[in-house]
């Protein structure tokens, strides 16, 4: 039988690619280098490493350029790197001289990375995009030297020639508007429950009984129970409404396991000679941990309540804390606080960020002096919902000459007037023009898996979130700097023409000869 060859199937070396001709200067990611400033932040990563200790680091515009790879298109860890060696565009963002076959990295040293880009390198970050915008935002008439403008005016006086004042002693302006407000993102772990957190602190007790045994010099093993504990567990998950009782029953149950556990690996610690724990660093922070999870498991159970200080929901990850926001459609949420602020040329800056939850209220007056700090202005108004709207909040901003677009305190009159209606519109004026920070996280959840956040630890876990928002803010300055290049006058004049001549002779060729 004639074996056949698929006209589908090209043979390899006869297949023709186009890496030898040049880059197509309308790519995506060759228009994104074009305008990320690589220096400032290259040198602000570079703060972060020792010149004397260790080995040559990588490459700044080549670490920075593959975390903004890997959180822009949602990637893991290895298929960033996969996605750089195998394309030359992304290579070249990268600041690659020629096409690489190789690897740039490890993908293991991302959590390096991660572990060396702190909040003050990214508060660099964050100085250095909003100082590219600032440029490009400068009218290009700048006044002279020796006049001064007065405060909240565009009109300059003349001055002396005297030195520059400080910061703290100039004269307060104000520019723009300033939205803040805050959330919760999210930690890539499973549900925690109290009866599975009890169980798997179980599992891992009895792991360390085994690591434990051969050393502590005892012939005959400990008895953990570990197959009943096992059934126990299973005979209530599978059911599938188990009641109260039956619930605080199972957790009973293995509140004791766990506890012989426990007694069983501190005699066998008493037991060996020598003052170091003979434990691997991962199975001694395990042990602290469900050390930890009996006490407080230990207390709800006789307290009959849910809640504790400093709960533990993850033995894996510690840090995480459950966080009540009040939602309707999400009680509680597991993972971190965010408190951001939101400029109008749309940069999103991380200024609080924390495991536990808190007021976001008392973070309002450090958003507004950060603020400052970059733009080198007050803004005019403050955005936020009336979580900020505080008695010492409000008395803050009036001392800086700073409007609140909130709702006034007191009760409303009973007798609407023009001016209540006045300020009731501009109230839902300012509501919408504050969802802009709802979007911003929005676009985070839903296109930069902020809502899925998979670091192990909460420095990792930091560097992730505050990676994602790096990425968008670096997307605000491509589109400020792309819309402001692209649109020119003379050039949209000569387009509207040439669109106009286009569909004239379009119509004029569509239309049937006139029979005579």
């Amino acid at each position: 039988m004639r074996n056949r060859r698929s006209p589908n199937q090209l043979m390899f070396e006869g297949f023709e690619t186009e890496f030898e001709k040049w880059l197509e200067p309308g790519n995506r990611w060759v228009l994104l280098s074009r305008i990320i400033p690589w220096e400032d932040l290259s040198a602000a990563y570079e703060t972060s490493l020792s010149a004397h200790t260790g080995r040559p680091a990588k490459d700044g515009r080549l670490v920075i350029g593959a975390v903004i790879i890997k959180h822009k298109l949602c990637l893991s860890d290895e298929e960033t790197i996969e996605q750089i060696r195998e394309n030359p565009y992304l290579q070249y963002f990268v600041g690659f001289q020629a096409f690489h076959k190789e690897q740039a990295f490890a993908p293991s040293l991302f959590v390096e990375i991660r572990r060396r880009m702190g909040p003050v390198v990214f508060a660099r970050f964050e100085d250095s995009i909003i100082a590219r915008l600032s440029d490009h935002q400068k009218p290009e008439t700048a006044p002279d030297d020796n006049q001064t403008t007065t405060p909240g005016s565009g009109e300059a006086i003349p001055g002396d020639d005297a030195k520059p004042t400080p910061p703290d002693q100039q004269p307060m302006t104000h520019r723009g508007k300033l939205i803040v407000d805050a959330t919760v993102v999210e930690q890539a772990i499973r549900y925690p429950t109290d009866l599975g957190l009890l169980n798997e602190a179980r599992e891992i007790s009895e792991a360390i009984i085994d690591t434990l045994h051969p050393l502590s010099g005892m012939k005959k093993k400990v008895r953990t129970y570990r197959r009943n504990a096992r059934r126990d567990y299973l005979a209530l998950v599978k059911q599938r409404r188990p009641g109260i009782k039956k619930r605080r029953k199972a957790i009973g149950q293995q509140l004791r396991y766990l506890k012989r556990n426990l007694c069983h690996i501190e005699k066998m610690l008493d037991m060996l000679p020598s003052l170091d724990i003979p434990l691997f660093c991962k199975q001694l922070r395990q042990y602290w941990i469900i050390r930890h999870l009996y006490d407080q498991q230990k207390q709800m159970f006789d307290s009959r309540t849910r809640r504790c200080d400093d709960r533990i929901v993850s033995i894996h990850q510690p840090h995480v804390r459950p966080i009540i926001r009040g939602k309707q459609n999400k009680a509680v949420e597991f993972g971190a606080k965010l408190g951001v602020s939101l400029s109008g040329d749309g940069v999103a800056c991380v200024d609080h960020l924390s495991w536990d939850a808190y007021h976001e209220g008392h973070d309002l007056p450090g958003q507004v002096e950060a603020y400052r700090h970059r733009h080198g202005h007050y803004p005019e108004k403050v955005l936020a919902d009336p979580l900020y709207g505080t008695r010492d909040n409000r008395k803050f901003l009036k001392e800086k000459g700073i409007e609140f677009g909130g709702k006034p305190l007191g009760r409303p009159p009973k007798m609407a007037s023009a001016e209540s209606n006045i300020s009731r519109r501009q109230r839902q004026q300012d509501y919408r023009e504050r969802i802009p920070i709802e979007g911003k996280f929005g676009q985070g959840k839903n296109g930069y898996d902020l809502n899925y956040i998979r670091a192990s630890t909460a420095k990792t876990s930091e560097a992730w979130i505050r990676s994602i928002f790096l990425v968008m803010n670096l997307l605000v300055l491509f589109r400020f700097l792309l819309v402001r290049s692209s649109i020119h006058p003379i050039r949209c004049l000569a387009t509207a023409l040439m669109t106009i001549k286009w569909a004239l002779s379009t119509a004029i060729s569509a239309q049937p000869a006139r029979p005579y």
